[in-house]
């Protein structure tokens, strides 16, 4: 009381201002995130993070659009390594690995025991195909905030002037191949209409063969340890052999490496019959499809299976603990039942808590886009997705190989052989450091 006294109004009046500037003060943080298919995405993240800073006022949150995938966990890494990491990522689901082995993200375990709780509560209402790609050694490091599947889209339409029932679409590799001969059109030696189409671009190329691989019976890479994959393997050549016979044997895939865009492009012209595309493309094509289509699962070879999918939310080391507590809070919200709800109806990508499906708005979502379930319906199928020290080179390893075979510059057998030493020689450091040296 006797320091007030001896303040004069205008220094009253500053300290005041201060004091108040400082309770009111916000926590500000980045948030980097990917758009990594088709569709209004970017618009769309950017009004939920605008939700999330009106909703209170101790988090102010930046959305940073960082491209794609492999873009933005380049662009987190180099943001970290210059001191500045982002709060907060929109991550690659198959990313945290590697991110963990170099110690660029930070274990959630901590915030979960503050909360009173444990990882396997937290978890419990994620569907269980997404547990593994969230933890790396027994610990969280990742939040699912959308997850998919590949997906066989058809045109309903080219099914039946074909003489083929779009209600049954090809379940198994050999169904496949006879569907797409039949959808295929030529006018003499030139095709005017392709039976089949996937991408062959990078990220989405290396999950449909690890999908092709999984549905011939295939491991793909060793779930346990971060040194290992499985591309010269019997299950990987049928794979890449089904590749390679679809467009220089059966003709009914065009040659070369064609981005999802172009793929999702001939569709919609009816350039293309069936497609193998993510369901996160989902509400792209249900927007932008003019003439009626179906969706199924992914033909199998042995047995059904595909890899999740998708994105997880992880939060970058480097930062100031109100940083870590804001982040943490932004992530909870992000992850909450009723945000992932709505994501999912707006993307097609399923929603990664069971919650979610609870909803009354989700319900009648579903009984008006049957489409959306059929992802749901293939988890029953799904397994981990590919993850490894230094993930995306080894990715491309076999990407690079499959690519040349696309392009007619390389035989399956050899593309194989190739992939599996570039993989290995890329593995060797891990290798190196986790191998038991005896004295």
């Amino acid at each position: 009381m006797h320091v007030i006294r001896r303040l004069g109004a205008g220094a009253l009046a500053a300290a005041l201002v201060l004091t108040s500037s400082v309770a009111w003060a916000q926590t500000r943080i980045e948030f980097f995130f990917p758009v990594p298919v088709e569709g209004k995405l970017a618009r769309e993240m950017t009004r939920l993070v605008k939700q999330f800073n009106d909703s209170q006022k101790d988090i102010e949150v930046t959305a940073v659009y960082t491209g794609s995938y492999d873009e933005t966990k380049l662009k987190a890494q180099a943001a970290a390594k210059a001191g500045k990491p982002p709060s907060v990522v929109l991550m690659s689901a198959n990313f945290t690995v590697d991110l963990k082995l170099a110690g660029d993200i930070l274990s959630l375990e901590p915030f979960l025991a503050a909360e009173g709780t444990t990882r396997e509560k937290f978890l419990g209402d994620f569907w269980p195909a997404l547990h593994a790609n969230a933890t790396v050694d027994s610990e969280l490091y990742g939040v699912p905030f959308h997850n998919s599947t590949p997906l066989l889209y058809i045109n309903a339409t080219h099914f039946k002037e074909a003489g083929l029932d779009p209600a049954k679409p090809p379940r198994t590799w050999v169904e496949l191949v006879d569907a797409a001969k039949k959808l295929t059109k030529r006018d003499g030696e030139k095709v005017e209409r392709h039976g089949f189409m996937m991408p062959g671009g990078y990220d989405y190329l290396g999950w449909l063969m690890s999908a092709l691989s999984m549905s011939n019976g295939g491991r793909y890479f060793n779930e346990s340890y971060g040194g290992e994959v499985y591309y010269d393997t019997p299950s990987m050549l049928g794979a890449a052999k089904l590749v390679e016979d679809l467009v220089y044997k059966h003709k009914v895939m065009p040659s070369g490496v064609i981005e999802a865009g172009g793929v999702s492009t001939a569709f919609f012209a009816g350039k293309a019959s069936m497609v193998l595309l993510s369901t996160g493309s989902l509400s792209f094509i249900r927007e932008n499809m003019k003439t009626p289509y179906d969706v199924a699962f992914v033909p199998r070879n042995v047995r059904n299976a595909v890899p999740i999918g998708g994105a997880s939310l992880v939060m970058f080391k480097g930062q100031s603990e109100a940083s870590q507590q804001a982040g943490w809070k932004f992530v909870r919200w992000l992850s909450s039942t009723d945000v992932l709800g709505g994501w999912s109806r707006f993307t097609g990508y399923f929603a990664p808590r069971k919650s979610a499906y609870d909803t009354a708005e989700m319900k009648d979502f579903i009984t008006r886009n049957p489409d959306a379930k059929v992802a749901l319906d293939q988890l029953a199928y799904a397994q981990p997705w590919f993850a490894t020290y230094q993930t995306v080179a080894v990715r491309k390893a076999l990407e690079d190989e499959m690519q040349a075979v696309m392009n007619g510059k390389k035989k399956a057998e050899q593309a194989v052989k190739d992939a599996q030493r570039k993989a290995d020689e890329l593995l060797r450091p891990y290798i190196d450091q986790t191998a038991l040296k005896l004295p």
